[in-house]
């Protein structure tokens, strides 16, 4: 069977998209604030009622989405907001629905160190050239992927203060364009 054409992006949305670790005393620029109750959000918060469930101040800017869809590959999500992501973020930043990844494992430890993501992201890449957007990774994350994943692959830490920003792009065609 031949490899698709276009490498996978997958994207996490804390950090990448939402820069949590912003200044909280201003929204970066170019962003809007949203309060999401995503139902991953209220399970985490059980047993309070979800009436009682304190909404996610999220930042998100909504030239992102158009940004994300010009570049040469095959979006996913690689987030805790799994299946909420599709309808708490893509709207609104003009993402159509995007598969995702199911972890089974948040936010368990690696026997390894590893972020608790990475070995379920890598087979759900099964093969395929990906670029993973996170502001988790790690130095053992990059090695173990070097080391267990067949194809070409890029981890990319963006920093949660700041999101994803012009440089991240440029890397990001010139990544696809050089694979």
């Amino acid at each position: 069977m031949s490899q698709p054409s276009q490498p996978l992006l997958l994207i996490d949305v804390d950090g990448p998209l939402n820069p949590y670790a912003a200044p909280k005393q201003r929204r970066p620029e170019g962003y809007e604030t949203h309060r999401l109750l995503p139902e991953g959000w209220v399970t985490r918060n059980a047993p309070t009622p979800r009436n009682r469930v304190k909404p996610l101040r999220v930042w998100l800017n909504p030239a992102h989405g158009p940004e994300l869809l010009a570049l040469p590959y095959e979006l996913a999500w690689a987030t805790t907001w799994m299946e909420d992501a599709n309808e708490h973020i893509a709207p609104r930043i003009g993402l159509p629905e995007l598969p995702y990844i199911t972890f089974t494992n948040l936010f368990g430890d690696d026997p390894d160190g590893l972020h608790w993501k990475t070995r379920e992201l890598v087979a759900w890449a099964d093969g395929r050239r990906f670029v993973w957007l996170d502001d988790e990774l790690g130095p053992p994350d990059i090695e173990w992927i070097e080391a267990n994943h067949p194809g070409p692959a890029l981890a990319l830490w963006i920093d949660p203060r700041t999101g994803l920003r012009d440089l991240h792009f440029e890397a990001l065609r010139e990544w696809a364009e050089g694979e």
